[in-house]
């Protein structure tokens, strides 16, 4: 089983005994007809205790399902390069990425080579790895950070599943403007394309739905040490946010944000927290802040209320 990218297994309970496999692994096992078409016609396989069935078999309690999923073909548009990546985590079926700052996360026309995508091909060309790029979440070019990447379509589909439902909790650390005298708080304002860029967002009450909690670590007259947790997920959100309530991130000149001490956004995804896709594990992945962002603080710890 070798010339598949991932093999799953699941056991057949007695609530499944005599029903169709095909129901056991849209239900059950939460394998999209889309998925099944894909595995079924591009070289996966489906096998009941070892043999291999079709999707109209019958099933009985103690049965033992094997569903191996077939190799991908690689974007055309995206070209493998061999670049060093920093991966604080990686299994079967998904990596974690520590992204420097600089690193766009897909390819554009401003910066066609360089992305973490083509590290990702680059990478899994290195170790026989036949996929595609499948980022469940992305990170402005200038933000660093824990960034997840699914190694294959049903891990994506399983974790995008997650993101929606709020169930991966992403971090983050900033160093904001001036001094945020509360010590904890929530943003919640409304974040919509700026009419006057083609880049920027801001607040605007047609805006959609936004919210940015904060708790602060330490702060000094000029600059705040933030902690933050997102409860939505929208483009330059913390950005936008903290912009907002007059506190711009250190080095955030597209917002407003002072670039004496800091040349990038000072924006850092120091967590990420899930269940994995396919048990019951809960995965916690942690990265201290880059070393460009601890140069710049230097400030003396809040007092506790």
């Amino acid at each position: 089983m070798n010339n598949y990218l991932a093999t799953l297994k699941w056991g057949v309970g007695a609530e499944w005994d005599n029903q169709l496999l095909r129901l056991f692994l849209r239900e059950h096992c939460q394998i999209s007809k889309r998925a099944l078409a894909d595995i079924k016609f591009n070289g996966g396989l489906i096998l009941l205790n070892e043999q291999e069935v079709t999707v109209r078999a019958l099933i009985q309690e103690g049965d033992v399902v094997t569903v191996c999923l077939p190799t991908e073909e690689a974007s055309l548009s995206v070209s493998p390069e061999f670049i060093d990546l920093d991966i604080p985590y990686e299994d079967d079926h998904l990596l974690v990425i520590n992204k420097r700052a600089g690193m766009p996360t897909i390819p554009s026309r401003e910066h066609p080579s360089g992305t973490l995508a083509n590290a990702i091909l680059g990478y899994y060309e290195k170790v026989e790895h036949p996929a595609t790029f499948h980022a469940v979440n992305r990170l402005d070019k200038d933000t660093s950070g824990l960034l997840i990447i699914a190694k294959h379509r049903l891990a994506h589909d399983r974790l995008s599943n997650l993101q929606k439902e709020g169930k991966l909790k992403r971090y983050y650390t900033a160093i904001v403007g001036g001094c945020v005298k509360s010590n904890s708080g929530t943003i919640d304002e409304p974040i919509g394309r700026d009419t006057n860029s083609i880049i920027a967002r801001t607040v605007r009450e047609d805006g959609k739905y936004a919210v940015t909690h904060y708790y602060v670590k330490s702060r000094s007259y000029d600059k705040t040490l933030v902690e933050i947790k997102l409860e939505t997920g929208r483009t330059h959100q913390i950005r936008v946010h903290f912009a907002f309530i007059g506190h711009p991130l250190l080095g955030d000149d597209l917002y407003g944000g002072s670039c004496e001490k800091l040349k990038r956004q000072a924006l850092h995804c120091h967590q990420v927290e899930f269940q994995h896709p396919f048990d019951d594990k809960i995965l916690t992945i942690h990265k201290e802040l880059p070393a460009d962002m601890k140069s710049s603080l230097l400030i003396k710890k809040t007092k506790p209320d």
